[in-house]
């Protein structure tokens, strides 16, 4: 049956919509992309033939809002509708909405969506279809106290996981009653504000398991095939991190054996199109079906890397009513690939999202980077913190793993922090290294995997000292080899990713000059600068550096992290450490879903004041000091920006102290 169409909306954002453009019009369709006011300028907007304004920022307002999107595709004579992944994508009344008005859905049917759009209705299905699954609680009563009881009787750990779920959002590991009632309003939250749906299962937590899913396709005749694995392991907070195929845990026999009982998942549904059944795996190799994504997938080029396929190209073959071109038979698989997800979110600071301009973005090169922003693009606060993913294949998989990263530390990612120098930490971290990481490898590593190289702690100071006084000099008189460096002996005090530094920078001649630091003494030459690069010598060794100011700070990478210099020259050395004055300011541009205490009540220092929720991660914030809250600044539901103050407290001193009350303005 045929289903032709030949100008695609997609109903998405940023460097999906990139992605699809490209393969859709290498076929010769038109494409539309959708944009919301705070993507006006954004790079998608750019890729294809047209784009439409949708609403507001908010995502309700535009990339959720399925009444806007219809009539946009409507107003502009598009004949099928592509959803990407998240938002609307594997939401069924999107789908039927679509149905109704004419548009070919680029995906599976609604009644697909809705079957596994429900974790416990999934699970009863793949049960019948003798899927393993994870013992666990999916019933209608939803009651606080019910719950806990069928928690109990289940034992801990456990895991809480949203009905509606995906993408890792509402889903909470409990290790005890007594840490149960906050994780289920918690993952109740984060549910409601995703999916609209507070529903919620229990299942039992599988230790130290492996995340392997199973990429599948299906068409309209009734044939389905798998496409092999990928390790999702490495995970933040149930968000994946690093992907790869083929899974290093994963032996032939047991892909053949996980991969048909993907296909008969697939098919228990009737499925059509693109789909990812995704497992658990435990040291035994035993695995657990957890869910199916009913979608595309983030990490589908490691599919594409090793098959030689391109998964969007089947997909819109498949949605147009052709038959999948091969049999499962025809399925290979070459040498290895891994993908690192690079996010807007400082690693130092419990991963909070972050959002401002991208002053200066520059792709590595020679390697796969999905992404869609330029220098000087904004990074809104409204949406998933993912703003590229970095993938590099090889005949092994330690060519790989190699390859990406040179990849990760080259990037040039100038503006919001990022989670740069946390994936170059997880690509070289041994037992990754080792393919030996399960999901537990963040947390019971995260130590090692968020502190700088501690060898080059006296290199990158000098060179934060030498960068600080060539900011300034003029890019035309650069390439010269005489005069980069003007004759100095100043001595200069300045922030070093939030570290007080004073250093005497002492010039010798043209280029060279002398940084006396408290751990030692450096000799740099400056052999030329070239816009934002600089090549320079340290010690003997020659390197290559970029750097750039943003705002008040200057910027510069090295060794793949991104340091942080500040001018701290006019700043008292004896500054208090931010946050010792009792006020807590938000870490992020965000949302307040929750509010933890009442003005007047006495707090221990790390008890929770207030949540907020941005880039659709929630970041509580704690009392910094003990004492009495005196003043809420942010009310429920309040768009708050960063750094702004959002509750006071009254520094405890061994007396008992009066609380003020009140919200007055915000100071």
């Amino acid at each position: 049956m045929s289903s032709a169409f030949s100008k695609i909306l997609i109903a998405n954002r940023s460097e999906i919509v990139v992605r699809i453009a490209r393969t859709a019009r290498s076929l010769g369709y038109r494409t539309v992309a959708v944009y919301s006011d705070a993507d006006l300028r954004a790079v998608h907007t750019t890729v294809t033939d047209e784009a439409v304004h949708i609403g507001g920022s908010a995502p309700a307002d535009s990339y959720l809002n399925i009444p806007r999107i219809v009539e946009a595709a409507r107003r502009v004579g598009a004949d099928a509708v592509h959803p990407g992944y998240g938002f609307l994508a594997e939401n069924a009344s999107f789908a039927v909405a679509c149905r109704e008005a004419g548009l070919v859905f680029i995906g599976p049917t609604p009644e697909a969506i809705e079957a596994m759009g429900n974790k416990g209705t999934a699970k009863q299905l793949m049960i019948a279809a003798g899927v393993p699954c994870i013992p666990g609680y999916n019933g209608d009563d939803q009651g606080d106290a019910h719950l806990l009881e069928q928690a109990n009787a289940l034992g801990y750990p456990l895991m809480i996981k949203a009905t509606a779920g995906g993408g890792g959002r509402g889903i909470r590991r409990v290790g005890s009653t007594a840490e149960f009632a906050a994780a289920l309003r918690s993952a109740r939250s984060e549910s409601a504000g995703a999916f609209g749906d507070s529903r919620v299962i229990l299942e039992k937590a599988i230790v130290a398991p492996r995340h392997v899913e199973v990429q599948v396709f299906a068409d309209r005749q009734g044939h389905v095939i798998h496409l092999g694995e990928r390790d999702c392991s490495v995970q933040r907070r149930h968000q994946k991190v690093v992907e790869e195929a083929p899974s290093p845990a994963v032996s032939p026999a047991l892909r053949a054996e996980m991969g048909a009982a993907a296909v008969r998942a697939a098919a228990a549904i009737h499925y059509e199109g693109a789909g990812t059944v995704e497992y658990l795996l435990d040291a035994d190799g035993r695995y657990y079906f957890m869910e199916m994504n009913t979608r595309l997938q983030v990490e589908h080029p490691v599919t594409e890397a090793i098959t030689g396929l391109d998964l969007v190209e089947l997909q819109l073959r498949i949605a147009a009513g052709e038959s999948l071109p091969m049999r499962q038979e025809d399925v290979t698989f070459s040498g290895h690939a891994i993908e690192v997800r690079l996010c807007s979110e400082d690693a130092d600071d419990g991963f909070s999202p972050q959002s401002g301009r991208m002053q200066l973005w520059q792709p590595s090169a020679g390697i796969r980077v999905e992404h869609a922003l330029a220098s000087g693009s904004e990074v809104p606060p409204h949406y998933d913190s993912m703003i590229a993913k970095i993938i590099a294949s090889g005949s092994t998989r330690e060519d790989a793993r190699r390859r990406l990263v040179m990849a990760v530390e080259d990037f040039v990612a100038f503006g919001p922090r990022t989670n740069q120098a946390f994936l170059v930490n997880c690509l070289r971290h041994p037992v990754f290294a080792a393919g030996e990481a399960t999901t537990d490898f963040v947390d019971d590593q995260i130590g090692q995997l968020t502190r700088s190289n501690p060898v080059h702690v006296h290199r990158v100071r000098a060179l934060g000292a030498l960068l600080l006084q060539l900011a300034d000099v003029p890019t035309a008189a650069a390439s010269a080899r005489s005069g980069i460096m003007p004759r100095l002996s100043v001595t200069t005090r300045f922030e070093l990713d939030g570290e007080l530094v004073t250093a005497d920078v002492e010039g010798s001649y043209a280029d060279c000059c002398r940084v006396v630091l408290a751990d030692g003494s450096s000799e740099l030459s400056v052999l030329e600068i070239d816009g934002h690069r600089a090549r320079v010598v340290c010690d003997g060794n020659r390197e290559d550096i970029v750097f750039g100011r943003v705002d008040d700070e200057l910027l510069f990478l090295h060794a793949g992290r991104v340091h942080r210099v500040r001018d701290r020259r006019l700043v008292s050395l004896t500054r208090g450490k931010e946050g010792n004055d009792g006020r807590i300011r938000a870490s992020m541009t965000g949302r307040v879903v929750a509010i933890h205490a009442a003005v007047g009540s006495l707090l221990e220092a790390g008890q929770p004041v207030i949540t907020i929720e941005a880039m659709k991660m929630e970041h509580t914030h704690t009392a910094p000091v003990s004492g009495v809250l005196t003043h809420l600044y942010a009310e429920l539901d309040q768009q708050v920006s960063a750094h702004r103050v959002i509750a006071e407290i009254a520094v405890a001193s061994g007396t008992v102290v009066a609380a003020a009350t009140g919200t007055g303005a915000n100071p």
